[in-house]
């Protein structure tokens, strides 16, 4: 019997991860897509459609690259994109903002396909891309202790099965806190699974029309928030974590599959970096070979975001939201760990990887352009500046 459970939790790792994963990404920001497509003027079945085509984008590509390529690949929507949409899309049609998805994924795709994006990222030493990590993830860290302050006893008692959990059967220690916090939100009537209605979405396809007002206000910021904020940190945080994907590949198929999509509301799908920082981690799975089981199980979770519509914003929205810092916390701390560790292991590189981690840890935004790009281009300066020869 203890051996048939010790096969259990070992197995429910991986899938852990991916819920955890899905759950961490579609909280923290499914309610800027709504608004995104609600200040097109979409109505419930169109909002419906995105969340279709998003989940089915992102679970196509989190199981297919996963699988070719044996290691976790995560894909997520592009949330500074769609915050960039909320503000700029006033007096943009919807099949013109449609349009406008398929010239930033069009981009995309060939900037993948064509290696330029490839090269570029080459050129970041792996001092600033594990100190970028570091500084993207700090915040997440902080927020599972700071979630004290609202949650004493379900944060408390999270915090203690994970320790104990860590010194007795570390491999599942996440899984226990996961189910620890959703027992006491459930004695404290926290979680509201009453409102939850599960409904089939129906695609809604939209003829796209091109226009010069969509393609400098829509489409090329699209493009160039997600490459700056989204694949550049993504690509970064696979490095760091010792998995060097294919990056044309991965980028191009990421664009390719935006591109299909895109006329039923997949406004930009891109790699993830935070929530892909939890199937990389020795929680996703002891063996760094198998952790690509847990990106596949979080594309399995997206597909059924996707085959539920926007009504699954009703299940993620019945946790408690220091439940979901928490979790995504405790699960990262190795992970900020690591990348903090490769950060100052080069003396040569440490303070230029130490401005990486400052940058990115304040959450600096200019431009719609997210901290992570500002925290790389400012460790690339004084890289450059402090020794001529980077």
């Amino acid at each position: 019997m203890p051996q048939l459970v010790h096969r259990l939790l070992h197995a429910l790792a991986p899938v852990v991860a991916g819920f955890v994963t899905v759950l961490v990404g579609f909280t923290s920001s499914a309610v800027i897509v709504f608004q995104a497509a609600q200040a097109l003027g979409a109505g419930p079945a169109q909002i419906a459609s995105w969340m279709w085509a998003l989940g089915l984008a992102m679970g196509l590509t989190c199981i297919g690259l996963s699988l070719r390529y044996r290691m976790p690949v995560v894909t997520a929507w592009s949330t500074p994109g769609a915050a960039m949409l909320v503000t700029s899309v006033a007096g943009v049609p919807m099949n013109e903002a449609i349009g406008a998805f398929m010239i930033s994924a069009l981009l995309i795709t060939l900037s993948g396909y064509s290696g330029l994006f490839e090269r570029a990222m080459a050129r970041v030493p792996l001092g600033l891309a594990s100190a970028m990590l570091a500084g993207v993830l700090l915040r997440f860290g902080m927020g599972a202790f700071a979630a004290l302050q609202t949650q004493l006893v379900m944060v408390a008692a999270m915090f203690a099965v994970y320790l104990l959990l860590r010194r007795l059967l570390p491999r599942y220690a996440i899984v226990g806190v996961l189910a620890v916090g959703t027992l006491i939100a459930a004695l404290q009537g926290q979680l509201h699974l009453a409102q939850v209605q599960f409904e089939l979405a129906r695609p809604v396809f939209t003829m796209p029309a091109f226009s010069l007002h969509a393609l400098f206000g829509v489409a090329l910021p699209l493009f160039i928030v997600t490459m700056a904020s989204q694949n550049i940190p993504g690509v970064a945080v696979a490095r760091a974590q010792g998995f060097p994907a294919p990056v044309s590949a991965v980028v191009g198929a990421t664009g390719l599959t935006n591109l299909l999509l895109a006329p039923f509301g997949a406004f930009a799908v891109n790699l993830a970096a935070i929530s892909a920082a939890i199937c990389m981690g020795p929680e996703a799975h002891e063996d760094s070979r198998k952790r690509y089981l847990a990106a596949v199980s979080a594309g399995v979770f997206y597909l059924l975001v996707g085959l539920f519509g926007a009504t699954v914003g009703a299940l993620f929205a019945a946790f408690p939201k220091e439940l979901v810092l928490a979790v995504a916390g405790f699960a990262l701390i190795n992970t900020i760990g690591g990348g903090l560790l490769a950060a100052v292991r080069d003396e040569h590189g440490r303070e230029p990887a130490l401005i990486t981690f400052l940058v990115t840890a304040s959450g600096l935004t200019l431009f719609g352009i997210g901290a992570a790009f500002w925290g790389l281009l400012a460790g690339g300066v004084a890289s450059v500046v402090l020794h001529k020869r980077a």
